[in-house]
């Protein structure tokens, strides 16, 4: 079956491009780009991922020890290229049970990883990076420095700005948060970087 693109902010319906316009459009956000259904971790879903995207696709590498990928999403149309891109992954958390992680970039007002976030957004908001950051990841061989969101108990949300792009890490459950102590390092999925095809899982339901 196939499904039709969302709101990258809601997830509620958009109204295609018409005559009148060249935007999709939803009723309670107005233009935006439509978020795309998940993608199944493969290869080849990767590579349509990585042909479209206008920004970043982000990928901790190398992977946590017992991490696979399960899934990407990416919001945009033909007419703009991705202008948002999701990657989700699944392993075990640090303090037990199962754990779920999805990085985001994305250009400012997409809204994508703040919907993640359970912000309303489309962005951080005011004040956020306000005091010393929390954690930092690397990336391109430069800190990037990051800062937690609160939002939901049920998740930790960390966000940053790299290349004029937001960038999210959401974690579930909360406690599974404690991974970014562990200085992450980002890899740019777009530019080849990682030089291997990351190991897969099952679908995420987390996108």
């Amino acid at each position: 079956m196939k499904h039709s693109p969302t709101c990258p902010r809601c997830g509620g319906p958009v109204r295609a491009p018409d005559a009148w316009s060249s935007a999709w459009r939803c009723t309670l956000h107005a233009d935006v780009h439509p978020l795309h259904p998940p993608r199944e971790p493969a290869a080849d879903a990767l590579e349509v991922l990585l042909r479209d995207a206008r920004v970043p696709v982000w990928l901790p590498w190398p992977l946590l020890p017992g991490w696979v990928v399960t899934g990407f999403t990416g919001a945009g149309d033909q007419r703009t290229g991705l202008r948002a891109s999701a990657v989700a992954l699944s392993g075990p958390a640090p303090l037990g049970g199962g754990g779920d992680l999805v990085t985001v970039a994305e250009e400012p007002g997409v809204g994508l990883g703040a919907r993640y976030a359970g912000l309303d957004g489309p962005d951080p908001g005011e004040g956020f990076n306000t005091g010393p950051p929390h954690v930092r990841i690397e990336f391109q061989g430069h800190d990037v420095p990051m800062w937690a969101v609160q939002t939901d108990e049920d998740r930790a949300v960390y966000v940053g700005e790299a290349m004029g792009l937001w960038a999210w890490t959401v974690i579930w459950p909360a406690g599974a948060g404690v991974l970014m102590y562990e200085r992450m390092t980002m890899r740019d999925l777009t530019q080849r970087e990682i030089g291997a095809v990351p190991p897969f899982g099952a679908l995420s339901p987390r996108l």
